[in-house]
């Protein structure tokens, strides 16, 4: 992944805990915050998937679309 420069402020506390566990951890601090942010867009994504399949569970044309699929799978795996 390529590498950009960026400025931006952050609360003083936070700044602070990052300084003890790069120190802690004899990590850079760009590296913590990189890995920060990955598993934080984790976390995000997880909850975009789980906000669409809630959406979908009430949505009675989704309901059905997935139950005809759910009877051709079966169909599919009962003849092999």
């Amino acid at each position: 992944m390529a590498s950009v420069n960026y400025t931006s402020s952050l609360p003083k506390e936070l700044i602070e805990q990052l300084d003890q566990y790069a120190g802690k951890f004899r990590l850079p601090k760009n590296r913590i915050i990189e890995k920060a942010l990955l598993a934080y867009f984790e976390m995000l994504k997880k909850a975009e998937y789980a906000h669409s399949f809630r959406r979908a569970a009430g949505d009675e044309e989704q309901a059905l679309m997935a139950e005809e699929g759910l009877e051709d799978y079966l169909k599919i795996i009962s003849e092999e």
